[in-house]
């Protein structure tokens, strides 16, 4: 096959076990001479760092193998990169790609980012860097992760940045639930993005839509994203929208999927300053089970830094200015939700600006208030919540049509500084 290359023949196999590294880098120099090709890569395991792929290049998996990165962390160098919509300096990411176009990682063998160490040192505070995402991607075109099995992330799994034209499917991904900040895949300020039949078990949010934060020193939307037919367990979120959203995010559809053991399900976390539109957010045909909150709209997200200044939680009005985040245009059909611990869903919108236009049709909500099942506020002006029904607090336009709540400790819905919301 032209442009086939076995990863094997770059590498010295009395030497096997050791560190692939150099064999990876001058198999993709050859590549890059010849216009492109497929890099093959047979069962075994393979202790690397940093791969750094090219345009019209395929990294193939063969089933059995396994890309191995190393976590002799001083060993990593260090490049500028972009992590939580600042732009720092980051230890260079297990799988990296930067202005590549027409790129495919797919096969049936695992990338294993071997996170413990990292994560040990942001226990310790003692990371003076930005740790690694496992793949991560800039100002890219055509990019697809198909199949493959990914674990153990330093830090975000999939991260596309700045880039359009990007499918994953079929992926596996799997961080334990004590890993920090394990994102499964965080679209970042990207365009035209397809998520299909994809399993997702994380330490943080399963699926993490952004666009920078009022700091970002380039600001571009996040715009044209499907997910269909996925799977999310165990994360802090199912899909969730921000709180880096400063460049907007529009046009997201979601539907077909499942989501077991979150915290929340459907979520979107914003702040004042942070600016930013989330608009155009379609969900529907999503089931949930042992989800704490299925729904979570909160522009009082206090994580992060500045999150706990005064004006982040202040109940009174301020001043409306490009700051102003804006939560609107929302459609939730045919959900179901199935031992729902926390409460049917939070809507918690600015008095300066509320949620609006959000309608929620043919949902389902059944509580349990198992002893354990109560948590604590998840939001500015809320006390703990347990088995509790569906809180609007400043939200305008909001539409129940055909939703019933079951097992409810205390009253359905609890309206609060809101105008326009209807019951059918």
């Amino acid at each position: 096959m032209e442009g086939f290359t076995n990863i094997r023949t770059y590498y010295d196999l009395s030497k096997e076990g050791t560190d692939w590294t150099d064999a990876f880098r001058q198999a993709v120099a050859d590549a890059e001479k010849a216009g492109g090709g497929t890099l093959f890569v047979p069962a075994g395991i393979y202790p690397t760092r940093s791969i750094q792929l090219k345009s019209n290049m395929t990294l193939y998996l063969d089933n059995g193998s396994e890309l191995s990165f190393l976590d002799n962390i001083e060993d990593y160098e260090l490049l500028e990169g972009n992590f939580e919509g600042i732009t720092r300096m980051m230890y260079k990411p297990c799988i990296y790609m930067s202005h590549a176009d027409n790129v495919t990682i797919r096969g049936e063998g695992r990338l294993n980012g071997n996170g413990r160490a990292w994560w040990e040192r942001i226990w310790e505070k003692s990371l003076e860097e930005a740790r690694p995402c496992l793949v991560y991607f800039e100002y890219c075109t055509n990019i697809k992760l198909e199949n493959i099995y990914l674990t153990m992330s330093p830090a975000w799994t999939v991260h596309p940045l700045f880039s359009e034209n990007v499918v994953i499917h079929g992926v596996t991904i799997y961080n334990p639930s004590d890993s920090p900040n394990t994102d499964g895949i965080n679209p970042d300020s990207c365009r035209n993005v397809r998520i299909s039949d994809c399993l997702i078990d994380v330490g943080d949010d399963c699926i993490a839509i952004k666009s920078g934060v009022e700091e970002s020193l380039v600001l571009k939307p996040c715009e044209n994203i499907t997910i269909t037919n996925c799977n999310m367990v165990h994360g802090h979120g199912g899909v969730v929208i921000g709180s880096e959203a400063s460049g907007d995010v529009r046009n997201v559809t979601v539907s077909n999927c499942v989501f077991q053991d979150t915290d929340r399900g459907i979520r979107l976390k914003t702040r004042r300053r942070r600016g930013g539109r989330m608009e155009k957010l379609t969900f529907s045909n999503i089931l949930m089970d042992r989800v704490m909150c299925p729904f979570v709209f909160n522009m009082y997200y206090f994580c992060g830094k500045l999150g706990k200044q005064p004006w982040v939680s202040d109940p009174a009005p301020a001043p409306v200015d490009k700051g102003t985040p804006v939560i609107q245009d929302l459609n939730i059909n045919n959900v179901t939700v199935v031992n729902a611990s926390a409460c049917a869903g939070v809507i918690a919108g600015l008095p300066e600006q509320p949620v609006e236009n959000i309608t929620f049709s043919n949902c389902s909500i059944s509580m349990t208030n198992k002893k354990g099942a109560c948590v604590p506020a998840m939001m500015a002006r809320l006390d703990a919540l347990c088995a509790a029904g569906f809180i609007v607090r400043n939200g305008k336009g909001i539409v129940f049509d055909n939703v019933t709540i079951r097992q409810v400790e205390g009253e359905c819905y609890t309206v609060d500084e809101a105008s326009q919301v209807i019951f059918r």
